[in-house]
């Protein structure tokens, strides 16, 4: 029997059926998913998943001209994917997906399509990032993440364990959170803690939001307030909640509303 060598790009064909119709898709991708975007050279033990971050983000009050505070960063991820929608930096743009070795899809398409994206970046000011962990050695690989992801210099990282974290100075800001659980920490009285310690950063300004994503059924019970919203989800094959606690929205005129850069 002749074989056909194992040579040339990659083409994978992907069959599904439901009932008893056949469907056939040829995925563009590659053996690294979408949700991967090709900055994270260090994770965490129990990374959240890149485009999971994304989403939250967008449904959050964050947007480029308020503050965003991360005080369990881990790997970065939710920092990062922010300093990356306030840049406008295409998602996946520093990575290699299978289709782009395709000869149908010629080279020179995907070259105008890069540099249309980098002319697409705003270079005009940096948004107001904070992201701090307990652990220095996740905040080295976070930083090595944004500076992999072209926005090393768009978010302040800086290693302090949760109860010594204090705010950003600034109104309206946003507490985008992956509090410790799991893989990452099992003992129940310190993610309880943990909890806790989230309620006291969310007391001392009553002007800021605060979502957190988590397995931990505890939440809520811990932080000692209801959530004002909260989702159902999974991050990968792990069922977690999204809990969202509102802030005020700043004012329209936007004459009495200024982040301010600690």
């Amino acid at each position: 029997m002749d074989w056909f060598p194992e040579t040339g790009p990659s083409y994978t064909v992907q069959v599904s059926i439901l009932k008893d119709v056949a469907t056939l898709t040829i995925d563009t991708t590659g053996r690294e998913g979408l949700h991967k975007r090709g900055y994270r050279v260090k994770q965490s033990e129990a990374p959240l998943k890149e485009t999971m971050a994304a989403a939250l983000l967008d449904i959050s009050y964050w947007q480029k001209g308020r503050i965003l505070y991360d005080p369990c960063c881990g790997s970065g991820t939710f920092a990062i994917e922010a300093a990356l929608k306030a840049k406008n930096i295409a998602p996946g743009l520093n990575r290699q997906f299978a289709s782009s070795f395709w000869p149908q899809v010629p080279k020179s398409l995907w070259a105008e399509l890069r540099q249309e994206a980098r002319e697409a970046i705003d270079t005009k000011g940096n948004p107001i990032i904070y992201a701090s962990d307990i652990d220095r050695n996740m905040i080295l690989k976070a930083r090595e993440n944004a500076e992999a992801a072209g926005v090393g210099d768009c978010i302040q990282f800086f290693a302090k364990p949760i109860h010594k974290t204090t705010l950003p100075h600034g109104d309206y800001g946003v507490v985008m959170v992956n509090p410790p659980y799991g893989e990452r920490i099992s003992d129940p009285v310190k993610i309880s803690q943990i909890h806790k310690e989230l309620r006291r950063l969310s007391d001392s300004n009553p002007t800021w939001s605060l979502y957190a994503i988590t397995s931990a059924d505890t939440f809520e019970r811990d932080f000692g307030k209801k959530a004002n919203k909260k989702r159902k989800l999974f991050n990968g094959n792990l069922k977690v909640d999204f809990y969202q606690y509102f802030g005020p929205k700043p004012p329209k005129d936007g004459e009495n509303f200024k982040a301010i850069e600690s």
